[in-house]
């Protein structure tokens, strides 16, 4: 008896002292899989947000990989409790879009301000955030995948330290310069390291871009993996290995790419520019970075995330949730997330920002992956994109373990592919 006395005394002080419920409540899905700079950041904003809009209360869910995070988003909407907003990857758009789970932000940005906002973005990156002329998805955690190199290993093999390679041909000439073997045959340090796990279909989009072929086209309706185009580059990167031997055979790990690189087995990677604080902070030795090399011509796919609305809340609960996500994407408040990461800032007015010009001023790495835009093109998107993407990924490990030839993987999952889009023409 005494002890349910004290429980109830002890709920009551605990009610007596809570504040007031928020005006309003959002709920915030955001993927941690970016690493821990990205949510320290994320909660630091949100926190200054709140502290100067009274009434409102935004709990940031750190939901996982961008995997976990699409796939809790979309668990939550169907079962009819879905986050206000969220940050998921742009591909993931027209899957979200096919189900009505969004809403578009063309709705809520009404004022000539709101409207000159959605206009203030980078055009590479809407090209992932619309459908139909309106705007679905935001650009925020948005990146382009960069070649990074060893400065101090390219002056051991002679090279220039502060020239990466401009082509195909010459990452082969320098990766072949810069891979060291033992006196056993074995090899210590590999010329480049392309990741081929996590998001494969990414960085082997730079290699198709760079051989000026699209991968997805109307709309997101129909796929050219077996394009002749397509099929080179997938030779060149199983060529990397299999027959210039200036990068490792297999399935090489997208996650252990950065510490690869760090401990000198790699002398080049190409990995997101997402990745550039996390060099800048533990690359024990000079670094440089770079666009991805040309070959018919320079380009890379965009990628990352996007800020979205989710249908099925209260007007004030959305309406709220677009106020922030337009906050959060302002330039000040960007430029602060893009200097913490290392994720392309998404608007050119941020660049302009005293704090951006400061810090590429201080660190000019951070100009490339902006620059790269210009040569950009939309990351690999679909219906049925999750699908699409795991066919077409699959078709490359098949290549690159040699159970295929590049040209019957392709072919298969064109098939496979086409069967998948076609009720969606």
């Amino acid at each position: 008896m005494l002890m349910t006395k004290l429980k109830a005394a002890s709920a009551a002080l605990a009610f007596a002292a809570a504040p007031a419920a928020a005006d309003v409540d959002l709920q915030f899905y955001f993927p941690v899989a970016v690493g821990g700079a990205a949510a320290n950041t994320i909660e630091e904003l949100t926190q200054e947000y709140v502290a100067a809009n009274d009434g409102v209360n935004i709990e940031a869910i750190y939901a996982g990989s961008y995997q976990d995070t699409v796939a809790k988003a979309l668990t939550a909407a169907r079962g009819g409790n879905a986050p206000q907003l969220s940050v998921i990857l742009s591909v993931d758009m027209y899957t979200m879009y096919d189900e009505d789970l969004i809403h578009a932000f063309d709705e809520f940005a009404t004022t000539d301000e709101d409207k000159a906002w959605l206009k203030s973005f980078y055009p590479a990156f809407m090209e992932n955030s619309q459908i139909d002329g309106k705007t679905y998805g935001i650009p925020f955690q948005r990146s382009t995948p960069v070649l990074y190199w060893n400065k101090e290993a390219f002056k051991a093999a002679g090279l220039d330290p502060e020239h990466a390679p401009e082509t195909w041909a010459e990452m082969v000439e320098m990766g072949k310069a810069l891979t060291v073997k033992d006196a056993s045959g074995n090899v210590d340090q590999w010329g480049v390291r392309i990741p081929s796990s996590g998001f494969p279909y990414w960085l082997f989009q730079g290699l198709t871009t760079e051989n000026d072929v699209i991968l997805a086209t109307d709309g997101g309706t129909k796929t050219n993996f077996d394009d002749p185009k397509v099929v080179e580059a997938l030779e060149y990167l199983v060529d990397l290995s299999k027959t210039h031997e200036v990068m490792a055979p297999g399935i090489i790990e997208w996650g252990a790419t950065p510490k690869a690189f760090f401990e000198g087995q790699t002398a080049m990677m190409w990995t997101s520019t997402g990745n550039l604080t996390n060099v800048r902070k533990n690359a024990p030795f000079d670094f440089g970075v770079a666009m991805l090399p040309a070959n018919k011509r320079r380009g890379a796919p965009t990628g990352g995330g996007n800020f979205y609305l989710f249908k099925g809340s209260d007007e004030a609960q959305t309406k709220e949730a677009f106020e922030f996500i337009k906050w959060i994407t302002q330039p000040e408040q960007a430029a602060k997330w893009s200097i913490a990461t290392g994720y392309v800032a998404p608007s050119p007015a941020t660049w302009e920002t005293d704090v951006m010009k400061a810090y590429t001023a201080d660190f000019p790495p951070a100009l490339v992956a902006r620059d790269q835009l210009e040569h950009a093109v939309a990351e690999l998107s679909t219906y049925e994109n999750q699908r699409v993407t795991r066919v077409f990924n699959d078709a490359l490990a098949a290549a690159i373990t040699g159970e295929k030839t590049a040209a019957d993987a392709l072919k298969e999952a064109q098939a496979q592919a086409e069967a998948i889009l076609k009720p969606y023409r």
